[in-house]
């Protein structure tokens, strides 16, 4: 959420850093809602002194039998606390239309965030690893011949519906350990805490991290009003909702491995082969909570934290910025990890990692005491992920797929599979 004083203060900057996300004039609304609602406070506040000043004649009037003065008096009393009483529902009506207003803008880009209209405009940083060229036409994941018996559409269809999948034997090992050695990656070498936290929240939780209200629709609401959570980005980020943190205690890096669940109301028709686009998935999510001065170095941190692992694994990527255009709600700043998949013979997301600045901080009203003393101020949040493990699945399979059906599996995960390093052509380990 924005600070109106901020916009108050500078509405022609505030205008020009949100016309680069598309909206122009984005002030005027919100500004005119606020001269509205701080003239309502006015009015309010004048009439509760003419209120007090009436209340204190009237005993006067009463001491010296005055009684036609009691009266008017008395009159005047009512008729300005009435009126005090419509002066602080309007305002207080104005002020949630104003809150609606601001929770609905997104965050503004960073001036280093390239400018663009969609993913076509956005930048690559950089690549890791060279693409494996095959001597035979490569599968995606689900055709690869070993994976077949472990990778069950048909099933999942039967029990939820479409973009579900059951995953068993090798497979659902496989997709077990690479989660393990993400978490044991980012705990013991890059100093995350590990965090395990519900999958099911109240929606003032979802509203503090940009969720709601405005992308109820891509999430699931329960019948008695919890959410399920779209990524552990909504737990892990509110663990300081409504808290007053010491600044010694910054930064503080989280880690959790989640289900999560996502309606994916846009993307009707894309990717509906396959598990790259799943109502029910697992991540592997980090979350930072930063002092302001250190956000922008933490998610260089954070992006080189989600690249280790694709390198650990043996899998090219790319990094790359992504443009206003393309840019998440509650982003500042985004490094998108995409990894390369020969089956589908391109790079796709496999990592989002992202700056909020304190837009999410205001949602939650979560702040810091100052090393040095004075007022507290908001926390800076980001959060990323580290990875997203079914695609990391995709990935593995379609890098060390063979001619014959098997898949040569990366060396790191060989402890977590009992020392077995190929998925035979049969679907077993060996």
């Amino acid at each position: 959420m924005h600070d109106i004083r901020a916009i108050r203060e500078n509405p022609a900057s505030f205008d020009a850093i949100m016309a680069r996300r598309g909206l122009d004039n984005a002030s005027a609304g919100i500004l005119k809602i606020d001269e509205a609602r701080r003239a309502r406070i006015h009015a309010a506040e004048t009439a509760q002194a003419e209120q007090n000043r009436a209340s204190k004649e009237v005993g006067a009037a009463k001491a010296r039998g005055d009684e036609a003065e009691f009266a008017r008096l008395r009159v005047l009393v009512g008729e300005k606390k009435a009126e005090v009483a419509a002066m602080q529902t309007e305002a207080k009506d104005l002020d949630a239309q104003l809150t609606d207003l601001l929770m609905g803008l997104p965050n503004l880009p960073f001036d280093d965030v390239p400018d663009g209209a969609d993913e076509a405009d956005n930048v690559e940083l950089r690549r890791w690893g060279t693409p494996a060229v095959f001597d035979f036409t490569p599968s995606e994941h689900y055709e690869i011949k070993g994976v077949q018996p472990g990778m069950d559409f048909e099933t999942a269809a039967k029990l939820s519906g479409a973009r579900f999948v059951v995953l068993s034997g090798s497979i659902a090992r496989l997709h077990r350990a690479l989660a393990q050695f993400m978490l044991d990656t980012h705990i013991d070498e890059n100093g995350l805490t590990e965090t395990w936290t519900p999958v099911l929240v109240r929606p003032e939780m979802m509203l503090g991290t940009g969720q709601l209200p405005k992308f109820g629709e891509d999430s699931y609401e329960t019948t008695n009003g919890w959410w399920l959570v779209p990524t552990a980005e909504v737990t892990l980020t509110n663990l300081v909702h409504g808290d007053t943190l010491d600044a010694a205690t910054l930064p503080r890096r989280h880690v959790a491995h989640t289900q999560c669940f996502r309606s994916e109301a846009g993307s009707a028709g894309r990717d509906t082969a396959g598990m790259l686009r799943q109502h029910q998935f697992e991540k592997v999510e980090m979350v930072s909570i930063t002092h302001p001065d250190h956000s922008r170095e933490e998610l260089d941190r954070m992006t080189g934290c989600a690249e280790g692992i694709l390198e650990r694994l043996g899998l090219p990527y790319r990094t790359i910025v992504l443009c206003t255009g393309d840019m998440g709600f509650g982003a500042r700043r985004t490094h998108d990890i995409e990894v390369w998949l020969p089956g589908q013979d391109n790079y796709r997301e496999i990592s989002s990692v992202s700056v909020c600045g304190d837009f999410q901080a205001r949602r939650m009203n979560a702040r810091f005491k100052p090393a040095g003393g004075g007022k507290p101020e908001f926390v800076h949040t980001l959060n990323g992920s580290g990875l997203a493990v079914g695609r990391c699945l995709i990935a593995v399979l379609e890098n060390g797929q063979q001619a014959d059906g098997s898949v040569r599996l990366p060396e790191v995960l060989h402890p977590y599979l009992g020392g077995k390093t190929i998925l035979q052509a049969d679907g077993t380990l060996a």
